[in-house]
């Protein structure tokens, strides 16, 4: 499996940026998928997941500002995130797993991870 970032740079307070998320080596659809991020000096928080059924959560901090969407046909997750803050500047990872994860935004119910994309949100 194997799972590759892009999109990722450098924003003004209340930009947009569209993350992506190109996956290979295995059914896409049957998997369930994640984007997480982590700054500096902290623990790596849960953003956004969708299921294999396209059900979405969303944490708090990004609850209707970002969306998490999929592909299928091209195998490719996105992130669309809107009215950026200073506090969403982390590096952003995508992650899948091929169960259905008790806890969608819960890091460790991913077994496989993408290299990261880093955002910059200035103010």
């Amino acid at each position: 499996v194997q799972l590759v970032e892009s999109g990722g740079g450098s924003v003004q307070s209340g930009g947009s940026l569209r993350l992506s998320c190109a996956a290979s080596g295995y059914t896409y659809s049957t998997y369930c998928m994640g984007w997480f991020r982590q700054a500096p000096g902290k623990e790596r928080e849960g953003v956004a997941a969708i299921d294999s059924d396209g059900s979405t959560t969303y944490s708090d901090s990004v609850k209707g500002r970002f969306t998490i969407s999929q592909d299928s046909d091209k195998n490719t997750l996105y992130l669309q995130m809107n009215s950026l803050k200073p506090e969403d500047t982390a590096m952003y990872y995508c992650a899948a797993d091929m169960f259905e994860p008790g806890d969608p935004l819960g890091s460790t119910e991913y077994s496989y991870w993408g290299q990261g994309t880093q955002v910059t949100v200035s103010s």
